[in-house]
């Protein structure tokens, strides 16, 4: 069989990385397309993957977005149309399903953010639509979802592959910190994202009331948020622009604070103490985790509450029940890519 993975942001590349390996190693082929956005390609090459890059990112301006959608489409059409694959995938991929429709193949897409508008076509192309228990239907209605389409998956994204990561990560067990000042990761709010609305550096503040108390990593989201960190006031703050690997800050970590996407519920489920500080309204799978208890909300955070928090901070285990879900939708997922129908 050959599979079509479309990895269009650097979280998604975590999601499969397991499972294009367990594809390959039972003789199936795997065709990874990718686009640059944040570390999407640094990934890929730390993964070790062969992929294809198509297409670009169009910033955060709407009418770019719109003006740019098909035209990746058709690329996608043009690169993929000799090799034949027969099942498509992909996770807020708003190409792959249209792209596979095109094609006349099979395609399956998850989403785990009812907020973002190219839900549309992609529900509306999409053969099958794999989202998390909890996503509201009446969301997925809203943006054209056919119910007879989706099926659930139990637990969050996350959990699809922290499962296989866990043994790995207690192996290392907790880094001793050679300064000895507590480390907080920081990963700032997403500026291109088409369906966020909060506010911008409105961190800016919170790291330099902090940076002379601990030590910040700040993870930018593209190239243009590290040159605004990498600004003289915020020296001392150590920017980390290419790809880390989970296994690499989750061991040092003994704060992580981030504006909302996947590497803040990484860090919850994983049991590091975990901010959000994002400022648009939640997600289902965010007000999910809150009532899990998994992470505390503080979209309007300050430097002394930040501190005073991490005073009180204490690293959780992960978190078992979601883990043993992400592995059942892991099997789930692995499954309906094999399936025939």
């Amino acid at each position: 069989m050959k599979v079509w993975v479309d990895l269009s942001n650097s979280p998604h590349i975590n999601l499969f990385a397991q499972m294009i390996r367990e594809l390959e190693a039972d003789g199936h082929e795997v065709i990874i397309t990718c686009r640059p956005l944040a570390n999407t390609i640094d990934l890929l090459d730390l993964h070790g993957f062969r992929y294809e890059v198509v297409g670009e990112h169009y910033g955060a301006n709407f009418y770019r977005k719109l003006f740019g959608y098909p035209i990746r489409v058709m690329q996608l059409r043009a690169y993929l149309a000799p090799k034949r694959i027969d099942v498509a995938i992909s996770q807020s991929s708003f190409h792959s399903p249209v792209v596979a429709r095109l094609l006349g193949v099979r395609s399956i897409y998850m989403n785990d953010n009812e907020h973002a508008l190219g839900n549309v076509p992609s529900f509306l192309s999409a053969s099958k639509i794999m989202v998390p228990e909890f996503l509201s239907l009446a969301n997925l209605k809203r943006q054209m979802a056919n119910p007879a389409k989706v099926v659930r998956y139990p637990g969050v994204k996350e959990g699809i592959y922290l499962w296989g990561l866990q043994e790995r990560l207690d192996q290392r067990g907790i880094r001793a910190k050679p300064s000895g000042r507590p480390a907080v990761y920081v990963r700032p709010e997403p500026w291109t994202a088409q369906y966020y609305k909060g506010g911008k550096d409105f961190l800016d503040d919170v790291l330099l009331g902090i940076k002379d108390h601990v030590d910040v990593t700040l993870l930018p989201r593209g190239k243009a948020q590290g040159e605004h960190y990498r600004a003289p006031r915020f020296a001392g703050i150590r920017i980390v622009d290419t790809a880390l690997d989970i296994a690499e800050i989750a061991p040092d970590c003994d704060l992580f604070v981030g504006a909302g996407g996947t590497m803040t519920r990484e860090m919850a489920v994983l049991g590091v103490p975990t901010i959000s500080v994002y400022q648009d309204a939640l997600l289902d799978v965010d007000r999910y985790l809150l009532e899990l208890g998994a992470f505390s909300h503080q979209p309007e955070l300050t430097a002394a509450a930040l501190l005073e928090f991490l005073g009180g901070a204490d690293r959780r285990p992960a978190n078992s029940q979601l883990l043993n879900k992400g592995k059942q939708a892991y099997a789930q997922i692995k499954h309906a890519i094999l399936a025939a129908d």
